[in-house]
């Protein structure tokens, strides 16, 4: 919301009108964030019981704070807590399986590119470990933020890719593979995970995804020591029109992500 909300709507958004939609809802909860005038307009808004008991909370924590004792400074330490720490072992598991891939493919040249096979799924295990509520030490606390939705699935999805693809990027160039054949279909299958992921969780469709792309491509190429037919190389054009196709649903299906839940299991 670039312009400020009208007084009426604000004293409805006070007032929990049922006809405020949620996107009204989360763009005027944005706004508050960063606007003392609105957020001075929804104080006068709030009802008078709900502003005695805000005055009474107040009182009781600065009460509080001014009877404990002061606060002790400690050094900070890098400690291994929240999402990041718990994203990073599925994160490690990602860089070494395309590393041993890209050391599969020098030491035998004429089996199928494990490189281009495990490239399509490589980001999917870290992006279902990233938004999870098993992972999430702060589920209860982001489900809350008006903020969350589409655009935290995005920062973290592109977070995880922003580690995963330079090292694929190195096992491409490492086997001689043009970007097309490994970059397109990671994508693709990123934004598919996004996609479904609105509708059965990013976790439970990000692992589906992995499981069913290596039971029906990535075993029988093995054992047929053949490549498949989609990750030839004239087929990036069909890559390239699935990964924007579904970077589009996602973005049309944005509503399925406004809420934590929504996103996770």
């Amino acid at each position: 919301m670039t312009t400020h909300p009208t007084p009426e709507l604000i004293s409805r958004y006070a007032s929990d009108d049922a006809g405020v939609d949620d996107a009204t809802v989360w763009a005027v909860e944005a706004h508050l964030e960063s606007c003392a005038v609105c957020r001075g307009l929804l104080t006068d808004a709030v009802d008078p019981g709900t502003s005695d008991l805000l005055a009474r909370v107040s009182e009781g924590i600065s009460a509080g704070i001014a009877a404990g004792p002061p606060p002790v400074r400690r050094r900070r330490r890098l400690r291994r807590t929240g999402v990041a720490a718990r994203v990073l072992p599925w994160l490690a598991t990602a860089v070494f399986l395309m590393l041993a891939a890209a050391l599969f493919e020098q030491a035998f040249p004429d089996a199928p590119s494990l490189v281009l096979l495990l490239a399509p799924v490589a980001p999917l295990l870290p992006i279902a470990a990233a938004w999870s509520r098993r992972t999430d030490p702060a589920w209860e606390l982001i489900a809350t933020m008006p903020r969350t939705g589409l655009a935290l699935l995005l920062r973290r999805t592109l977070a995880v890719l922003a580690a995963v693809i330079p090292v694929l990027a190195a096992a491409a160039w490492g086997t001689g593979h043009s970007p097309a054949l490994w970059l397109l279909p990671c994508l693709a299958f990123t934004a598919g995970s996004l996609a479904l992921g609105g509708l059965i969780g990013i976790d439970r469709a990000a692992l589906a995804l992995a499981v069913a792309w290596s039971g029906a491509v990535v075993v029988p190429s093995m054992v047929t020591d053949r490549l498949p037919v989609v990750l030839a190389g004239g087929n990036w054009p069909a890559w390239t029109a699935a990964t924007v196709l579904l970077a589009a649903l996602v973005l049309v299906r944005a509503s399925d992500h406004r809420r934590f839940g929504a996103g996770g299991s």
